[in-house]
């Protein structure tokens, strides 16, 4: 039973929508402005970097606090990686949102960071190196996204941990379908324009 709880409060962790929350207590839905999505990115341009700083964190806390939990009450990796999987999930597709959520890239971090985080700081090198190359923020979360399960199948992670970063950058991949769309036409915006998404 435990497991199956940890599941559950990971789900509705994760759905906890920390750019909408931010953006009601200034006065603002997020989901009207900018690019419509409650990530840090839009809530950093639409209510300046703290609070899209503070929404990054919070959303990377969701992801870390729920699988730090699991791993505390030692809990078998399949539960683990399931804790992960529903706190991303919950992020995605929260239920206090109607499941309409973020892109999920903070709350993987989040995820990567309690089960591997040597692997999650290479990540975090391949998003920093194509958004410093690039500026475009899309391009470096897709890529770090992606680069996941090849970068725990290189450091000789667990197949049930490699399953589920492949399972995320599949997510995350989607989800930024129309950013992907923007890439291959040429017209997505790079960071700091005033229509970044």
């Amino acid at each position: 039973m435990i497991e199956i709880t940890l599941i559950i409060l990971a789900y509705l962790l994760g759905s906890v929508p920390t750019g909408y929350v931010l953006g009601s207590l200034a006065g603002v839905d997020v989901r009207r402005a900018g690019s419509g999505n409650v990530g840090a990115t839009n809530v950093a341009r639409v209510l300046g970097k703290g609070r899209g700083a503070l929404t990054l964190v919070v959303d990377v806390g969701k992801g870390w606090l729920a699988v730090f939990l699991a791993l505390q009450l030692e809990v078998n990796l399949l539960s683990v990686s399931l804790v992960g999987v529903a706190v991303f999930l919950g992020h995605l597709f929260p239920i206090f949102l109607r499941f309409r959520g973020g892109k999920g890239v903070a709350t993987a971090f989040g995820v990567f960071l309690a089960v591997a985080p040597g692997e999650t700081l290479v990540l975090i090198a391949i998003f920093a190196a194509i958004v410093a190359s690039s500026r475009i923020v899309s391009l470096g979360s897709i890529a770090a996204a992606v680069s996941a399960p090849v970068v725990f199948w290189l450091f000789d992670r667990p197949p049930m941990l490699i399953a589920m970063a492949g399972f995320m950058a599949v997510m995350i991949t989607w989800r930024h379908y129309g950013n992907i769309q923007r890439l291959l036409s040429g017209t997505e915006p790079k960071f700091g324009s005033a229509n970044s998404r």
